[in-house]
C-alpha cells in the first residue's frame, strides 16, 4: 500500500516508525518530513498546509491512504478536498476540526453535550476581558481561541499577569488571528491526563492514556510549551476512569458534533484535568498529540495502520477489538533549542551518540546541512527521546540518560519526566 504522511515533527516520526513496524512492505512517503524521517522513508518538499499541492501529488503518485499529523492542514480543509476526489484520508473535516481550532466552538459543543469543563467567557475587547478577570479572581487562565502552536495559554497568578496576557493576545496580536478573540477561563486544580481515541464518528477505540509536561522547567515551572515530555501508562487512569471518560466526555462530544452536522472521524484527543469533582476537559485536539504520541506508540502491540485504514475507508469500529499494549512503561524527554518557546535558535550542529536498546530517537526540528550533511537544529523542539522499560523509573532513567548525552549549543531539557507518578510509586512502596 502507498501511504502519504503529512507533517515534519516528532509526532510524525513516531507515526512513520509505527506504520512501518505494522507493515514493513508499506511504501511510505512523508511531506515534508525531517532528517530522522528521511532515514526510514522518502520525503517530498511539500508543506503540510499546501493542500492543493498535496492533492496534486497524491493523484500523481497514486496515494492510497493519507494520514494527517498536524492540525494546520486539517484547519485548511485537506480532508474535505481529498474526500471530494474519493481519496482515503485519516482526519476530521475542516468544520469538525474546529473542536481544536476554535476554543469558542469547542466550548459551545461541550455545552450542548453537557461535558464537564471549566467555566469561561469569550472576549474580543480588552476592557471586557480585564473586567472578567476581576470578576473571576486569580489564578485564572487566559487562552487565545485559535491555533497558537500549543503556546496560546497563560495561567495567570495575579491580575497584573492576566492583564498583560490579554494585552499581548488581543492588543499586540502575538498569536496573529489566533488571538482575535480569547477566553477568560476558570482555573482548574488537579493532574492533567491526555486521552486519545480513534473514532469513526460514532464509536471509539481508546488508546493508552498519557501525561504530558507542558511547562519548560523541572517542577512544572516556567512558560507553557508545546510539551517537554510525556509518559505512559498513568496509574490514575484506571479502566474504570477510562470508561467514565469515554461515556461522559468522548461519546457525548462526538454526538454533539454529529447533531451539529459536523461528524468527526480520525483521532480525537481530550486534554483532561482530574479534579476533585471528576475529569473535566481542558481542551480537545483533532489529531495525535505531541509528545504523547512518542510515548504511547512504542507501547502499542496492535496495528495502528489497520485502525487508521478502517476509519479512512469509512468502516465502522463498532466491533473493533480493544488495542493490545506491551506490559511496559515509556517516558519521553524532549530536547529543545535555546530560546524555546519564545524565540528558538536554529542552525546548531547536533551530536547523537549510538542508540542503545530500549531507546527510540524521534526527530522533530532537525535537518541536514546541504553542504556538510551534518545534522542541525531546525525548530524549537529538536528531538524526542523515548525510553521503554519494565518500570517508569527504568524508562525515565533510560530516556534522561541518553538525552543528557545528546549535544548541541544551549540545549534545554527537563530531567523530571513522570515525577508525579514516581512520587506516587515511592509513597506506595
Amino acid at each position: 500500500m502507498k501511504v502519504l504522511l503529512l507533517g515534519g515533527g516528532g509526532r510524525e516520526h513516531a507515526l512513520a516508525w509505527k506504520l512501518l513496524a505494522d507493515d514493513p512492505s508499506l511504501e511510505l512517503i512523508c511531506a515534508p518530513g525531517n532528517a530522522g524521517i528521511a532515514e526510514i522513508c522518502d520525503c517530498v518538499p511539500l508543506k503540510a498546509t499546501d493542500i492543493n499541492g498535496l492533492a496534486a501529488f497524491a493523484q500523481r503518485a497514486e496515494i492510497e491512504l493519507t494520514v494527517v499529523g498536524p492540525e494546520g492542514p486539517l484547519e485548511a480543509g485537506i480532508v474535505d478536498l481529498f474526500s471530494q476526489s474519493g481519496r482515503r484520508i485519516f482526519g476530521p473535516t475542516h468544520r469538525a476540526a474546529r473542536i481544536e481550532t476554535s476554543k469558542a466552538f469547542a466550548k459551545k459543543m461541550m455545552g450542548k453535550a453537557r461535558v464537564a469543563t471549566a467555566a469561561a467567557s469569550l472576549h474580543k475587547d480588552m476592557g471586557d476581558a480585564k473586567r472578567a478577570v476581576r470578576q473571576s479572581g486569580t489564578p485564572v487562565v487566559i487562552k487565545a481561541s485559535g491555533l497558537a502552536a500549543g503556546k496560546g495559554v497563560v495561567v495567570a497568578r495575579s491580575v497584573e499577569e492576566a492583564d498583560r496576557a490579554i494585552e499581548m493576545i488581543l492588543g499586540e496580536r502575538i498569536f496573529g488571528e489566533a488571538g482575535a478573540e480569547l477566553l477568560v477561563e476558570e482555573f482548574m486544580a488537579g493532574e492533567e491526563l491526555s486521552m486519545f481515541a480513534i473514532t469513526d464518528g460514532e464509536n471509539v477505540v481508546p488508546m493508552l492514556p498519557a501525561q504530558d509536561h507542558k511547562r519548560l522547567l523541572d517542577g512544572d515551572i516556567g512558560p507553557n510549551t508545546g510539551g517537554m515530555g510525556a509518559y505512559a501508562p498513568v496509574s490514575l487512569a484506571s479502566s474504570a476512569l477510562t470508561q467514565q471518560i469515554t461515556d461522559t466526555i468522548l461519546l457525548p462530544t462526538l454526538a454533539a458534533l454529529r447533531d451539529a452536522g459536523h461528524p468527526f472521524t480520525g483521532l480525537l484527543y481530550a486534554g483532561l484535568m482530574l479534579t476533585a469533582e471528576g475529569p473535566k476537559v481542558v481542551e480537545f485536539n483533532c489529531r495525535f498529540g505531541d509528545p504523547e504520541t512518542e510515548a504511547i506508540l512504542p507501547l502499542m502491540k496492535s496495528s495502528l495502520l489497520e485502525l487508521v485504514h478502517s476509519v479512512a475507508s469509512g468502516e465502522s469500529l463498532r466491533d473493533a477489538e480493544p488495542i493490545e499494549w506491551l506490559d511496559a512503561h515509556a517516558a519521553t524527554t524532549v530536547i529543545a533549542a535555546p530560546g524555546y518557546p519564545d524565540a528558538p535558535c536554529t542552525g546548531d550542529t547536533i551530536r547523537l551518540p549510538p542508540c542503545p536498546n530500549g531507546i527510540h530517537i524521534f526527530h522533530a526540528g532537525t535537518r541536514r546541512d546541504a553542504t556538510t550533511g551534518e545534522l542541525i537544529t531546525a525548530g524549537g523542539r529538536v528531538l524526542a527521546i523515548t525510553g521503554v522499560g519494565d518500570s517508569l523509573a527504568e524508562a525515565a532513567a533510560c530516556s534522561r540518560e541518553y538525552a543528557e548525552l545528546v549535544t548541541f549549543d544551549g540545549k534545554q531539557m527537563r530531567r523530571d519526566i513522570g515525577w508525579r507518578e514516581l512520587e506516587r510509586n515511592a509513597r506506595a512502596s
